[in-house]
């Protein structure tokens, strides 16, 4: 089974009384596993099309599928907690909350999952001993780096063991060394965990690591190359 379908999606916002058209029919398939960027220059969709597939915005037209789930036919609750259940999402921005320390936010995913509490700290404890944090999870956001902070994101994206990770040019706001590291550890995790990785990026860093790159254009497919 794929763990993401769409077919013929289409994506149009209304701008000052004019319609832009985001996504022009795009039709994918994402199998278990797969490492996959999707590039291509600004407002070419892949941001758009990354929303529309995390459940965080639905399309004007077309189907998403995820998980066998054919989300048209679901409630915001519904897709909430298909959301909740099956994706973890990487932000370039980290979007971690900066009250809370780096095994609060990893741990929160769990916590809302209703997870037990013994489980909850042993996940949460190994994912952060995964990405390189061991002994590192009583420091808040503003106390980390921003490759340390990514990890934090990383881990907590990860931890409730998602279909699917969805990441938004995840380097965006790191050196090159930093995110060949970040792109290393994510690489070595979606080998171990069978995860599906997509990205959005116009990171030429991030296209390299791919095992499959899909490049927009205009809201529609323009290439498409398996490594």
């Amino acid at each position: 089974m794929k763990v993401v379908e769409t077919n013929n999606l289409e994506k149009t916002y209304q701008l000052n009384n004019l319609a832009v058209h985001a996504l022009r029919g795009i039709s994918l398939s994402f199998s278990p596993g797969e490492f996959a960027a999707v590039a291509g220059p600004s407002g070419s969709g892949k941001t758009t099309f990354l929303h529309l597939v995390g459940c965080l915005d639905v399309p004007t037209a077309g189907t998403v599928s995820v998980s066998g789930n054919d989300t048209a036919v679901m409630t915001k609750k519904e897709l909430a907690v298909l959301r909740r259940k099956t994706t973890g999402f990487i932000f370039q921005a980290y979007n971690l909350i900066p009250v809370l320390t780096a095994f609060e936010n990893v741990s929160m995913p769990l916590v809302l999952l209703g997870i037990p509490s013994g489980e909850v700290r042993e996940r949460s404890e190994q994912l952060l001993a995964d990405v390189g944090l061991a002994g590192m999870g009583n420091r808040r956001p503003k106390e980390m780096s921003g490759g340390q902070q990514q990890r934090v994101a990383i881990a907590r994206a990860l931890v409730k063991k998602p279909a699917i990770v969805l990441a938004d040019e995840p380097t965006a706001n790191l050196d090159s060394v930093t995110s060949r590291e970040i792109l290393e550890l994510m690489l070595d995790l979606n080998e171990r965990e069978k995860t599906t990785f997509i990205f959005s990026t116009h990171d030429k860093l991030v296209m390299d690591f791919a095992r499959r790159l899909i490049t927009l254009r205009d809201g529609r497919v323009e290439d498409e190359v398996y490594r």
